[in-house]
């Protein structure tokens, strides 16, 4: 089949999800449900077994997709989409090699500004695209997941003024389950302004214990989380990136749309025991702003406090 332009359409017949967290429970859902068997989660080992065995809960209800597990090499699939967490990324990576082809396209919906650079060390001849999830207010807990918002997946290229076809087959796929899609013009931007409100919004709640409720109306939260998004700006003008402290205002404002009670995943992560996300949040902008000579006060303090949080 050709597209108008006299070339072969892409299609996506059927996707894997990676990473079965808050959000991958959220879009996994979707997903299982519009296309049954020809949607999979890859989970090995005892997480495997597990998910086989117990399902996954959303609200309340459970769910059972396919499972699959890295070992099944027959497994290939149009679509891959990873939700892991930073620190999964290079296992995560490993495991998703007997699922990938010549022609696989890989949606990261990871925070921060390196993911897709490192998936392409991994898979250099794939389409790998930017994504991310925005407004989406999932929370793990210990009886599943719970959430009232799905949110938005923003991806595309780096340059998306005239959608390549792949990004057009991941938008009508996606689409068809019921998910909220955007192909943003300039993705680069938009990677790196969600990463900035991550930088700011994660790592204060992390810190602080706060919820959405009171990011903002906590006055001192609100200069942290101000301070740390205009290091992010700094850096992105250094780069060439069109950030300003406006965006950092428009997140500010937003707070007061938010769940009052809803919370970051980098303070459900700091109240479960887990390890965060600081080494591609804070850690990330210590290092740029050695490479740009921008100085990062704020998140070097945000850095240290954290990690000696994850140590306790």
């Amino acid at each position: 089949m050709e597209d108008g332009n006299g070339e072969a359409k892409v299609e996506i017949k059927n996707a894997a999800l990676i990473g079965m967290g808050a959000i991958g429970t959220v879009y996994g859902k979707l997903l299982y449900e519009k296309y049954g068997p020809d949607f999979a989660v890859i989970a090995g080992d005892a997480r495997g077994k597990r998910l086989k065995s117990n399902g996954i809960r959303l609200n309340q209800k459970t769910f059972y997709p396919r499972v699959v597990s890295p070992e099944e090499q027959n497994s290939k699939v149009d679509l891959v989409i990873v939700c892991v967490k930073n620190d999964q990324l290079s296992e995560a990576l490993e495991d998703l090699r007997g699922f990938v082809t010549d022609n696989t396209v890989i949606l990261p919906l990871l925070n921060g500004v390196t993911v897709r650079d490192r998936i392409l060390s991994v898979f250099p001849d794939n389409h790998v695209l930017y994504g991310l999830s925005i407004y989406i207010d999932a929370v793990r807990t210990a009886d599943g997941v719970t959430n009232t918002v799905d949110g938005v997946i923003y991806f595309g290229n780096a340059d998306n003024t005239v959608p390549a076809r792949e990004v057009v087959a991941v938008k009508d796929f996606l689409t068809a389950a019921g998910i909220e899609v955007s192909v943003c013009p300039d993705m680069i931007r938009t990677v790196w302004k969600k990463w900035m409100l991550n930088v700011g919004c994660n790592q204060v709640s992390a810190i602080t214990g706060a919820p959405y409720g009171k990011m903002t109306s906590v006055k001192t939260n609100g200069i942290l989380f101000h301070e740390a998004m205009m290091e992010v700006v700094a850096l992105a003008q250094a780069a060439h990136i069109d950030l300003t402290e406006q965006d950092a205002l428009e997140y500010e404002n937003l707070m007061s749309t938010f769940s009052p009670l809803g919370k970051t995943s980098m303070l459900q992560d700091v109240e479960a025991g887990r390890h965060t996300e600081v080494d591609h949040f804070a850690g990330t902008v210590v290092e740029l702003g050695k490479k740009f000579h921008v100085p990062t006060p704020v998140n070097h303090v945000l850095y240290c406090i954290i990690k000696s949080m994850e140590e306790r």
